[in-house]
């Protein structure tokens, strides 16, 4: 009781220190950045003193602490900010890309938890038919592979021989809902590595689940091996699983800047890629920082679930 208590108490006190020291880490690394939006657009032909009124403008003089807190005193009150480049609110211009992305993601993430869990239990059979064995060396081998070999091997195949998908993913005018055939190779190309990520990473946390003495006292006395797994495997594996798909969903959301800029697809990852080329600060921050907060997101979950004793 107390134990749950203090983790009820301390997980979301942990999340929102956390928060607070990524939004630091996010405005420091696009303090990194060579050049900045006053660069982009004097596009070389501006003056020094042009530049320095530029900069003036849009409050880029002023000292890194000094903006990294403007910034997030604004942000807790709902304001973004505005775009360095176009001057529009860095709210209009993230939630106008959000919903294509929420499709990519969401479908990324809802195929990537079913296989994983499918390869959990395929993991799980096998270690029952050879105790020690739970396989993974070919998710492993899997997790190795660049994304970006993934998505040209993917269009390559599904696109260039089969012909069964556009090799782009190019929204419809208007935003209306996308066709299902331009998320196939984006999806694929997001969902293939991740998911053998996450059996990679639980196979071995199946396998330990399996040697256990009580799986081996249910074993010999001839307990099914789905209600095994079902009962004895599965409480232990809940919360290393959350935070398995909490490092996917940070996965599947960094792969869309990738993903959405190689097949065309219009959503918040190809904007992160234009504002990063472009030093469009509060829009880069702003994208980072949700993604960062999704990620801690299901990582309180996580902490928050109870450890089931299995039974």
């Amino acid at each position: 009781m107390t134990t749950g208590l203090s983790r009820a108490v301390l997980a979301p006190f942990r999340a929102v220190v956390l928060l607070v020291a990524v939004s630091a880490a996010v405005f420091a690394a696009t303090e990194l950045l060579p050049g900045d939006a006053a660069d982009a657009v004097g596009a070389g032909r501006a003056s020094a003193a042009q530049l320095a009124e530029l900069r003036a403008e849009r409050g880029l003089d002023r000292p890194g602490w000094e903006r990294w807190a403007s910034w997030a005193w604004a942000l807790l009150h709902g304001d973004a900010g505005r775009s360095l480049l176009t001057g529009r609110p860095v709210v209009d211009l993230v939630g106008g890309r959000l919903p294509a992305t929420a499709v990519l993601a969401g479908s990324a993430f809802a195929l990537t938890a079913l296989l994983v869990v499918l390869g959990c239990v395929l993991a799980g059979r096998r270690a029952l038919r050879r105790p020690g064995d739970a396989g993974g060396g070919l998710a492993t081998a899997l997790t190795a592979v660049p994304q970006v070999v993934v998505a040209a091997a993917l269009a390559a195949l599904l696109s260039g021989i089969l012909g069964w998908v556009p090799p782009v993913s190019l929204l419809p005018p208007g935003g209306g809902s996308p066709d299902p055939s331009i998320l196939v190779l984006p999806v694929l190309t997001l969902v293939l590595p991740s998911a053998a990520f996450g059996v990679a990473l639980l196979a071995g946390v199946v396998a330990d689940a399996l040697r256990r003495p009580y799986v081996t006292d249910a074993l010999i006395r001839g307990v099914p091996n789905g209600r095994i797994l079902r009962r004895q495997v599965l409480p232990v594996l809940a919360a290393p699983a959350l935070r398995v798909l909490a490092v996917v969903v940070g996965g599947i959301t960094a792969g869309s800047a990738l993903v959405e800029t190689v097949f065309g697809y219009a959503g918040a990852g190809e904007l992160l890629v234009s504002s990063v080329a472009v030093r469009d600060t509060p829009v880069v921050q702003l994208l980072g920082l949700g993604s960062a907060a999704a990620v801690l997101a299901v990582l309180l979950l996580a902490d928050l679930v109870p450890v089931r004793r299995p039974s």
